[in-house]
Formats: C-alpha cells, sequence, structure tokens
C-alpha cells in the first residue's frame, strides 16, 4: 500500500513541479512577446473586478494587491494608459490622488486571460466533489508558495 501512495504523491508532486515551470515558462514569454506582462494582466483583472464591485481603485490598493513596489505599479500602469486598457480619475476624497478606472468596459476581464478561459472549459466536465477537492488541494499549494521564501 506506501509504494502505491509513494507512486501516487510522486506523480502529483510531479505534476505540480510541471505546473509551475510552465506558468514561469509562460511568464518569460509575456515579459518579450506575448502582450502585457503577468503583473499588468494581474493589474487589470483586479481593476475591473474591483471597478465590477463598485469601489475605487487606485495604485497603492494594485501595488498592495500585487506585492510590488508603487513605483513599479507606476510603469504598468503608464504602459496600460498608453495602450487605452485604463484611464485615470481625480480621487474626489483626496485631490492629490488618482484612481484607476478600466477604459474599454466592453472588454470581457476573460480576455485579459485566455488561459483562464481555456482552464473553465476543462473544469466543466467535472464533478462537483471533483471540483472541491481540486480546489482545495490548489489551495494548500498556493499557500505552499506563497510561504515560501518568506
Amino acid at each position: 500500500m506506501t509504494s502505491q501512495l509513494t507512486t501516487v504523491d510522486d506523480r502529483v508532486s510531479r505534476g505540480v513541479e510541471r505546473l509551475r515551470l510552465a506558468e514561469a515558462r509562460l511568464a518569460r514569454r509575456r515579459q518579450t512577446h506575448c502582450g502585457p506582462s503577468e503583473n499588468a494582466r494581474m493589474a487589470m483583472r483586479y481593476v475591473y473586478e474591483r471597478s465590477d464591485a463598485g469601489e475605487d481603485v487606485t495604485p497603492t490598493a494594485i501595488a498592495e494587491h500585487l506585492e510590488i513596489s508603487t513605483a513599479a505599479v507606476s510603469g504598468i500602469l503608464d504602459r496600460l494608459h498608453a495602450g487605452g486598457m485604463i484611464a485615470f480619475a481625480s480621487n474626489p476624497r483626496d485631490g492629490r490622488s488618482k484612481l484607476v478606472v478600466p477604459f474599454d468596459r466592453s472588454t470581457d476581464v476573460d480576455d485579459l486571460d485566455p488561459l483562464t478561459a481555456a482552464v473553465r472549459t476543462f473544469a466543466v466536465d467535472m464533478s462537483p466533489e471533483m471540483v472541491e477537492a481540486v480546489a482545495r488541494f490548489l489551495e494548500h499549494v498556493i499557500e505552499a508558495v506563497d510561504d515560501e521564501c518568506r
């Protein structure tokens, strides 16, 4: 029994490692020639989701969400603004700061990351129990990744 569990554990561990390597390769490709960077995509998704929820979004909130510096966010926002993806508005509560708003609301948030839409198509055939088990497992993996090197 132990050898069978070890084989399953090894297969899952190898699968997660292969996924992490594939994501790293994708991030490198996106940095060089595949549209907006990963951080820019995550920033856009955050702006769209918060805007859809009726919340104001500031550059500082984006920096905190992405866990990067406000200087890095400024560069990202400048590129997104130049590309017509976002606009800036005056913050009515603080005249010195600005709000980040989506420029084109006809864009589907999934169009910002077609990979997410593809993953959704894979999951459509999963049973609710399987979805719950996979989601729970992935949350554990996410926690381990987030805790690494802290």
